[in-house]
């Protein structure tokens, strides 16, 4: 008896119809064939199946093996390619790598550089997928042979010249875990600068807005400017606090994001320079049970001008993302920081992802990524998170509440 084993990659190609994979199947059952990997994509009802096989038995096996499959595919009316000696690349398996790119639009000639970078440094595209169609395009390269280090400096200088956003993390079981995301609050969670409808409350909006212009020119750091900023509150009814949080909007995505990160049993936090009488309310409305902000003292219902405690400034955010990450025993590679501007700076260095939000230059030299696009939920593209499962899981929630 003929022990011989040798592969067969079997790939069938043609219009998708029930009883495909059923059929292939089917027909090498009735041979000496054992499987060993099976791939399957559909693209707008266009099915492509391969199918590897070890074959037993000497060329006649082989040949009848090829001869079943021609039948098969004729009788499906589908296309069918057979390639003796294929092997299983458990190295393509290994060291895997996905390449997010959003854009809106996004062009062909984006997706071409990218495509060439990852090429000309060695890598492979194993698959291409598309994970949103709205309010971005956004595809996911899955490929292997190059490193994230290696891929994230020359695809950040792609995304700048196609205004484009790209993300480039490492493949694996971390995708998996659970996450910690940290998110700055004025100008990314929000659309508003809490500090300045506050002052517009008060009447002093000039005198903010000088304070804000020289700690800009580096006059002042920020403890100095927010702490100038805020004597100038002095005296402001503490009912004012309800009217400016009822004068504040979301950035467009928020509510999804918290809504499906939460539903994941991710850990979601807000870290700011603003106010904890602000935000906190705002967080609790979303579902967002950790914020870290400053406080202003307010004593017989009113403002004193003063800020309570330790000021949470740009090393505070990064203490507060590591204290965060650290309680839910999350570890830093599995942390993705958000924000916008230079306060931001450390918390995105020291974030496993650190994402820049239509953020200002030093907050984009800093982060892995940026995006550009004004929904603050894309960023569930860049874990892995589909449009389609984010609706389909907003979908369900409705429908069990009106049951």
């Amino acid at each position: 008896m003929d022990t011989t084993r040798r592969t067969l990659l079997i790939t069938l190609s043609g219009n998708d119809r029930p009883g495909v994979t059923r059929r292939l199947f089917s027909t090498l059952q009735g041979h000496a064939v054992t499987v060993l990997d099976v791939e399957q994509l559909v693209v707008r009802g266009r099915l492509i199946l391969a199918v590897l096989v070890e074959v037993t038995g000497d060329d006649e096996a082989m040949a009848s093996v090829r001869t079943a499959m021609r039948h098969a595919a004729a009788d499906l009316d589908m296309d069918v390619e057979t390639v003796s000696g294929a092997a299983e690349d458990d190295e393509r398996r290994r060291n895997r790598i996905h390449v997010t790119m959003m854009g809106a639009p996004l062009r062909p000639g984006a997706v071409a550089q990218v495509a060439a970078e990852i090429a000309d440094r060695g890598g492979n595209i194993d698959r291409i997928r598309r994970i949103a169609s709205y309010p971005v395009t956004a595809i996911v390269f899955e490929g292997s042979g190059v490193s994230v280090d290696d891929l994230r400096r020359p695809l950040a200088a792609i995304a700048a010249e196609q205004h484009a956003d790209i993300a480039v993390q490492e493949a694996g079981l971390d995708r998996r875990g659970q996450y910690l995301v940290v998110m700055d609050v004025d100008s990314t969670f929000i659309q508003d600068e809490v500090i300045d409808l506050l002052a517009d409350e008060a009447g002093v909006m000039e005198q903010v807005a000088a304070i804000t212009e020289r700690a800009m020119a580096g006059e002042l750091d920020f403890e100095q400017s927010l702490r100038a900023r805020a004597a100038l509150l002095q005296g402001l009814p503490a009912s004012a606090l309800a009217r400016v949080r009822s004068r504040i909007t979301l950035t467009p995505g928020a509510r999804t994001l918290c809504r499906t990160l939460n539903r994941l049993g991710y850990r979601v936090a807000l870290v700011s320079g603003g106010f904890t009488e602000v935000i906190a309310p705002i967080a609790a409305e979303l579902g967002v049970t950790d914020v870290r902000a400053n406080t202003l003292e307010v004593v017989d219902g009113a403002l004193t001008g003063q800020v309570i405690g330790p000021v949470v400034d740009r090393i505070g955010k990064r203490r507060a993302l590591e204290d965060f990450a650290r309680a839910y025993g999350i570890p830093s590679r599995r942390t993705i920081a958000i924000g916008d501007g230079a306060n931001d700076v450390d918390m995105l260095e020291a974030a496993g992802l650190g994402i820049a939000f239509n953020a200002k230059a030093a907050a984009r030299a800093a982060a892995d990524t940026a995006v550009n696009v004004p929904y603050l939920d894309s960023v569930l593209f860049l874990i892995g998170i589909t449009r389609e499962e984010i609706e389909s899981a907003d979908a369900r929630e409705e429908s069990q509440s009106s049951a």
